[in-house]
């Protein structure tokens, strides 16, 4: 699979790095490609090296303005002209879809893929990783949206949220048939 991971680029507490790194060495040594932003930076650096430490494949898709940060040595590198093109390459290269924790580029990165499922744009599984409850609040937040019509599609439909890594890829995998 290849897999899109939204997350971010700063460095961050053990509490955050230790479960995205666990995940990306799932992803590694399931064999399955990581598509990111490319950045060898913060909790991207830490994905990307797990991922390619345990054997995966490294697909990034950076921006002009962060292409001084771009991930050196990787699979394939793609430099995009602004974040919508970004973003629009990011979806067009990936099976599934994985929000880890981040900051208004993340958000703004998950509310674009749901609300292309929401409309019936993609079907691609999306699994929001509410790492130490980082999302506790927007989960909330999604559900009180459903409860109140402002959502045509069950929540359900858009969104799977798991507490851990092990969890993410196994809904992922078993979403798109692979063992």
């Amino acid at each position: 699979m290849n897999i899109c991971v939204f997350l971010s680029a700063a460095d961050l507490d053990d509490r955050y790095t230790r479960p995205a790194r666990d995940f990306a060495r799932l992803l590694g040594k399931g064999g399955h490609t990581l598509v990111w932003g490319g950045s060898d930076v913060g909790l991207m650096k830490v994905v990307a090296d797990g991922v390619e430490e345990a054997g995966g494949r490294l697909c990034g898709v950076s921006v002009e303005f962060l292409a001084a940060k771009a991930r050196p040595g990787v699979d394939e590198m793609v430099v995009a002209k602004d974040l919508a093109e970004r973003k629009r390459l990011l979806l067009e290269k990936a099976d599934a879809v994985v929000i880890m924790v981040g900051g208004t580029g993340t958000l703004d990165e998950a509310t674009d893929i749901l609300e292309l499922k929401k409309h019936g744009h993609t079907d691609k599984p999306v699994v929001l990783l509410n790492t130490a409850g980082f999302y506790d609040g927007l989960k909330e937040q999604f559900r009180r949206m459903e409860d109140e019509g402002f959502l045509p599609r069950p929540l359900s439909e858009l969104v799977f949220f798991a507490e851990e890594p092990v969890g993410a890829l196994a809904y992922l995998e078993e979403s798109l048939g692979v063992a």
